[in-house]
């Protein structure tokens, strides 16, 4: 099928690109900075941020289906204005001009963080998260991935285009298992040593190639999955040297109680309804990639 990626520029969307070019797919990459790091894809520039230039890239390509990763990737990188109506004007303007062009599929990328940690008071109900847990926006990136989910729900209910949400982990891109910077600043090797570095996501991770393949199996089962679901995408332990029963208590507000039903390596998301649902598993773990066993 004809996929187009925006944010293709990005760790995960050059990842998304490249995996789903190997198993045949066509592959096209929009974003504002539009030079990807292979030659393999065309790649266009674009401010889907503008109603009238998201609908005519959409309408240039008529790709068969939109993974939709562009936005402001986190947290306070930029204001609070700017970063929630950015986001969220992007993502309504793909699901508009998708659904008026009658595009298959569109799966629009999420994060965790809706659940709300990071906030000062907030309390999980259970562990490990999944997605019938609540959400907890609680600044103005949560808040336009919030109003993500929400669209995609809305788009889904009209019955046309199918529309899906998911929410990746903090993505590993292959380099950076070897010491290449990570997203967030630092080495992998420095949040698995300062415990600190990665308690504020939860101690969670995705290897952006498992990511890629679950975009992969979604756009290729559609028929199979109901439109309008989200889905955790994470790895199947914590990136943590220690239990997270220990480390929760020690670095968040996760109370002692509730970490302890945490057991081993076991990570804080849940992806069993992506295994349920398309069969999906992660492949890749720290340990395997950074050649540690225990």
């Amino acid at each position: 099928m004809r996929v187009l990626v925006t944010g293709g520029s990005g760790r995960l969307g050059h990842t998304v690109l490249s995996e789903l070019a190997d198993q045949g797919h066509e592959m096209i990459s929009v974003d504002t900075a539009p030079a990807t790091r292979s030659k393999r894809f065309p790649a266009f520039s674009a401010d889907l941020s503008d109603a009238g230039e998201c609908y005519s890239t959409l309408a240039r390509y008529r790709p068969d289906a939109v993974v939709h990763l562009a936005a402001i990737p986190a947290p306070f990188v930029r204001s609070e204005i700017t970063t929630f109506s950015v986001n969220s004007q992007m993502a309504f303007n793909i699901c508009q001009s998708a659904f008026d062009l009658g595009i298959g599929t569109v799966l629009a990328a999420s994060s965790p963080t809706v659940m709300g940690y990071g906030n000062p008071s907030w309390v999980p109900s259970y562990l490990p998260l999944d997605e019938e847990h609540s959400t907890a926006a609680w600044n103005a990136y949560t808040l336009s991935k919030v109003a993500t989910e929400n669209m995609i729900k809305g788009f889904a209910s009209r019955g046309a285009s199918r529309f899906y949400a998911f929410r990746p982990c903090f993505v590993v891109a292959p380099e950076e298992w070897h010491g290449a910077p990570t997203q967030g600043g630092g080495t992998v090797h420095e949040r698995l040593t300062k415990p600190e570095l990665a308690a504020s996501s939860l101690f969670n991770y995705v290897d952006a190639r498992d990511a890629a393949d679950f975009v992969r199996l979604l756009l290729e089962n559609v028929d199979e999955v109901p439109s309008g679901e989200t889905f955790f995408v994470c790895a199947g332990d914590a990136l943590a040297e220690e239990p997270l029963s220990l480390l929760l208590p020690r670095y968040t507000t996760v109370p002692t109680e509730l970490a302890r039903t945490l057991t081993g390596t076991a990570p804080a998301f849940s992806t069993r309804k992506a295994e349920r649902l398309l069969g999906w598993r992660p492949r890749h773990n720290w340990r395997t990639e950074m050649g540690k066993t225990t």
